[in-house]
């Protein structure tokens, strides 16, 4: 992980005062997850350039970790992009090394550190799923200039597209400790993970970084207060904990002068546009989303279910509950999804050491007095499975559309050609419902990680193949209000074998 800051001012070497790091030292500072390096490539009176570079050691982060309860598989500590890709392990590494210059403190130059001065930094690999213009709309309203470029995910293979990571660079004219606290709190906020457990006192450091929290005595609110995507940042800095966000957000109105605090983002979907409105103390889409899936689970009279794409376990919470069920299991490629999920639904959890977790719920049994034991597995749609088999049901909620097209013909596969269970629900969003949400672009996808979105029409076209080629039936239901000319805003396909 790499930054490098610049500035041309006039001596540009004080930034070695403001840093209180001198130009002409390599400084190392271990740190429990790896080495912190300090070093300056250039420095000169009319352009000095620091950097800051962190070197993740995987095997010191395993053994950092406080919690055993995580349903990671054993390579997930080092198969990932954490020593690459600067993210919630950075800031942690910043704010230890710059924590003076983060501050405001120099104490040989106290005037320099209250004075703006002309800045450039960059960052070659910051993951951000809402690609440029989530950068943008982040750093942009504090002052900066963005230039941000999509990573692809292999400059050999231009057809495989980009990744979710930008190569950031950001110029602008301020304190070197503001800039420093517009990273502190922006780059978790756009990776959305933490390598940490969250606790209330995170709320305290995202006010004070964010200059909620006036320790100056300016009686000024700082940038955070004032910022237009503060919802968006506490929500995704405070892992979306939603008792945290709603305490943070309601100080940061305090601080803003505002007369009511905001509400946080809807914790069940991050969509682009804002959702059309509804009914006051009306279910939400999410809401109506689940409640379906569960309705044709019931009618169907399934005793086992796999929620294949689990994601933070939204369907598994309501799952657990139904007391006709027997055997629940879900599944996701995401370690950090499956973290919350486990969070969310178990009680009491017995790792198993083989890429799974069993979890027993202790408030609730089934019938019969057995224990709901909900199985959490890191797997993929797009590959046979034998975990996926011996189900009566599989569910795919939102899932389709974050696949590659090409990848469609894999996930029939796995789940209709390899798993066969005996019914497959499927929901994806309707495109055609799309100009209803206010602020979303004509063309634009409902989520920045949709490789598409089908028409009525293109995926009654699919499932209908798919149920020819695989033996099964399938109907169409739709999920949500349903308009006149443009149909519900969620489509269902259930399948019968």
């Amino acid at each position: 992980m790499l930054l490098t800051i610049t500035t041309t001012a006039t001596p540009a070497t004080d930034l070695g005062y403001l840093l209180h790091k001198h130009p002409d030292r390599a400084q190392s500072f271990e740190q429990s997850f790896g080495t912190a390096h300090v070093f300056y490539p250039e420095a000169t009176d009319e352009r000095c350039t620091a950097a800051l570079m962190l070197e993740v050691d995987p095997r010191s982060l395993l053994r950092s970790r406080t919690s055993v309860s995580t349903p990671d598989f054993a390579l997930a500590q080092y198969v990932n992009d954490r020593p690459f890709a600067t993210s919630s392990l950075f800031t942690v590494a910043l704010g230890r090394v710059f924590g003076s210059a983060l501050k405001g403190r120099c104490g040989a130059r106290p005037e320099l550190a209250r004075t703006p001065i002309p800045l450039t930094l960059s960052l070659p690999a910051v993951p951000c799923r809402g690609g440029a213009d989530r950068a943008r709309a982040l750093f942009a309203p504090l002052g900066w200039r963005v230039e941000a470029e999509p990573v692809p995910l292999d400059p050999g293979l231009p057809g495989w597209g980009d990744s979710h990571y930008l190569s950031l660079t950001l110029t602008g004219t301020m304190p070197l400790s503001e800039a420093l606290s517009h990273l502190y709190v922006l780059l978790p906020a756009m990776d959305g993970a933490k390598h940490y457990w969250v606790d209330e006192s995170e709320v305290d450091k995202l006010l004070r970084a964010g200059g909620a929290v006036d320790e100056d005595g300016d009686g000024r609110p700082g940038w955070l207060a004032g910022h237009p995507e503060r919802g968006w940042i506490a929500r995704r800095y405070l892992n979306r904990r939603d008792r945290y966000v709603r305490a943070a957000l309601a100080r940061l109105a305090e601080a803003d002068d505002r007369s009511e605090p905001e509400e946080a983002d809807d914790p069940a979907v991050e969509e682009v546009g804002a959702a059309p409105e509804r009914e006051e103390r009306g279910p939400t889409l999410a809401e109506q989303r689940a409640g379906a899936v569960l309705a044709v689970l019931e009618a169907e009279r399934v005793t086992s279910v796999v929620d294949l794409g689990c994601g933070p376990g939204a369907l598994l919470d309501r799952l657990v509950r139904d007391r006709t069920l027997e055997r629940i299991t879900g599944v996701d490629v995401s370690t950090v999804s499956l973290e919350r999920a486990h969070r969310r639904v178990c009680r009491g959890c017995h790792p198993d050491g083989r890429g799974r977790h069993r979890p027993v719920v202790a408030d609730g049994a089934r019938e019969g007095g057995r224990p709901a034991r909900p199985e959490l597995l890191v797997g993929s749609v797009v590959y046979r499975d034998a975990r996926f088999a011996g189900h009566d049901a599989a569910v795919l909620m939102e899932v389709v559309e974050h696949l590659d097209p090409p990848r469609l013909p894999a996930m029939e596969e796995s789940v209709f050609g390899a798993a066969q269970p005996r019914v497959v629900v499927v929901t994806t969003p309707n495109a055609e419902y799309n100009r209803h949400y206010e602020g979303l672009p004509e063309g634009a996808f409902r989520h920045g990680d949709h490789r598409f979105e089908w028409t009525r029409a293109e995926f009654a076209a699919w499932a209908e193949g798919v149920a020819r080629r695989r033996g099964y039936r399938v109907r169409f239901l739709p999920v949500g209000p349903e308009h006149p000319e443009t149909g519900a805003p969620t489509q269902m396909g259930v399948f019968t074998r």
